[in-house]
Order: structure tokens, then sequence, then C-alpha cells
């Protein structure tokens, strides 16, 4: 699936009070919470789990830590399956899953990952030039805000967040144009922990490829 677009949420969340006039006070004032935490964040860490449901295919469930620094760099580093790896250095992305022959890489602006959204937690998301409305639902641990965009050509139809009152993001969901639903839950966060420069070059396990992805 191409999440190009939603790659933007790398770069825009200082600009969520721009896309605020057609939302309510409640969704503005969630809005401006989360920009309050994460607009000045140089780094992240957190643990998450990873839910993939896709059309006729088995639900899949798996699990780690993430790693975030600006600008664009990630590393989804996998304990649950182990070994399974996923990097971003801000230009490229690397999808290394144990078992498998080779390493994947691809253009950063090109992938098709519906992991490279996540980057907005460190970026300039121009909600206001990607998404149509927005709309907020109260939850017992915070507040669910979705986003649809303005855009029918793209491969999601729809990016969903649950915060909390201070701004901090504790679920994502994604659905794809293919009824896929791709969620994430987030805990142990850590704005601007230490993260390591080195922590975000690949380096395939001995005698693995590293081949360009045909997607």
């Amino acid at each position: 699936m191409d999440f190009v677009r939603a790659l933007r949420l790398v770069t825009a969340i200082p600009l969520l009070a721009v896309a605020l006039p057609a939302a309510g006070p409640e969704v503005r004032d969630q809005l401006k919470a989360i920009e309050n935490r994460y607009n000045h964040a140089q780094s992240l860490t957190l643990s998450f789990s990873e839910s993939y449901a896709g059309a006729r295919r088995p639900a899949r469930t798996e699990a780690g830590t993430l790693y975030l620094k600006k600008p664009g760099r990630m590393r989804w580093d996998y304990s649950d399956p182990a070994g399974k790896l996923f990097v971003s250095d801000g230009k490229d992305v690397y999808l290394y899953t144990p078992g498998e022959p080779r390493a994947e890489k691809s253009a950063l602006k090109q992938t098709g990952d519906m992991r490279a959204p996540l980057a907005f937690l460190l970026g300039k998301l121009d909600f206001d030039r990607e998404f149509k409305t927005f709309s907020s639902t109260p939850d017992a641990s915070g507040t669910w805000i979705a986003a649809e965009p303005k855009s029918q050509n793209l491969a999601y139809t729809k990016v969903e967040f649950l915060a909390t009152a201070l701004g901090e993001i504790r679920r994502v969901r994604i659905t794809g144009q293919d009824g896929s639903k791709l969620e994430f839950a987030f805990s142990a966060e850590k704005l601007n922990a230490a993260v390591a420069p080195s922590l975000f070059i690949f380096q395939p396990p001995a005698g693995i490829p590293v081949v360009e992805s045909e997607r």
C-alpha cells in the first residue's frame, strides 16, 4: 500500500492549528495539546504493539521498541518476532524479517510501508493540506481524533489517533483503501531520550544482501 502522502505526517504537527477552523473547540484543544507535546521534541522512544488485519489474511500481532529522531529517522526494533527490523535513516528505509534471504531497501518518499506515517510524532504534519475533515470521540483514556484525506487516490481512507488530555498519543489506526486495518498501541513514552545516531544506520545480518524493493 502506498502511504507516501501519509508520510507528510512526518512534517506536520506544528501546523495542526492551521487546519482547525473546521474543527470544534474540543478537537482544537486536543490538537493543541498534541502540538505542545511533540512539536519541540528532538527524539522519542516508546514500546509498541502492532496489529494488522488485511483482506483474506489472518490477523497478526507484533511488538517491540520504537526509536524516533529528527529529521525523519526511525527504528522499529522488534522483540516479537525477535530480530525483525525496520529502519529509516531519513532518506531510505530498510526492512529485514528473520528467515528471509534478503533485506529490502526503498526510498522513504516512495515506501508503501504503513509504519512510515508514525514518524509524524516528531514532524510538522500539514493536516490542512492533506485532510478535509476532523472528528473526535471521547474515550475512557482520552479522545479519539479521526482525519479523512482530501484525495481519494491515496492508499488509506482514514487516520485515527487516541490522545490523552496532555497530548500523549496512545494509539494510532490506519484504514486502507482495501479495508485493511493497522493499529499501534504505545506505552512507556520518553520524550527527548538519548538516542544514538548509529541506531538509524542499517546493518544487515551477516550474509544477508540488501536489494531494492520491487514495490
